[in-house]
């Protein structure tokens, strides 16, 4: 298998909730575009919204609406990985790393609070 073949067999589809970062990203001829570097869901709400894939380019957000499969070994893109946006230009992966800031910003104020 060269760098740019998907696998075979890339397992059993998945949900986005059980999908590992490092898991392999694709593009439906078969190039590699990068690795899952991030979920990005809402778990509450059971929302997914897509996925940080870190690529030779840098980091690209993958939105739900252009991945067609969830599997062990592999995600598929509808796309090629050149054409996905860098995270920061699409508003859900802005607003989810907004809302991790925050998350981020809360705990360290708990952490320096004194008691």
């Amino acid at each position: 298998m060269t760098k740019n073949e998907a696998p075979e067999d890339l397992g059993a589809p998945v949900a986005y909730l059980v999908l590992k970062d490092g898991t392999p990203v694709y593009d439906e001829s078969g190039a590699r575009a990068g690795e899952v570097e991030h979920v990005l869901d809402d778990e509450q709400s059971d929302v997914f919204h897509g996925l940080i894939v870190k690529t030779p380019g840098g980091h690209r957000f993958a939105p739900a609406d252009k991945i067609s499969g969830l599997f062990e070994h592999g995600v598929i893109l509808t796309v090629p990985g050149a054409d996905l946006p860098e995270p920061s230009e699409d508003p859900a992966a802005h607003n989810a790393d907004e809302g991790l800031q925050h998350t981020l910003k809360r705990a360290w104020n708990w952490l320096i609070q004194p008691r």
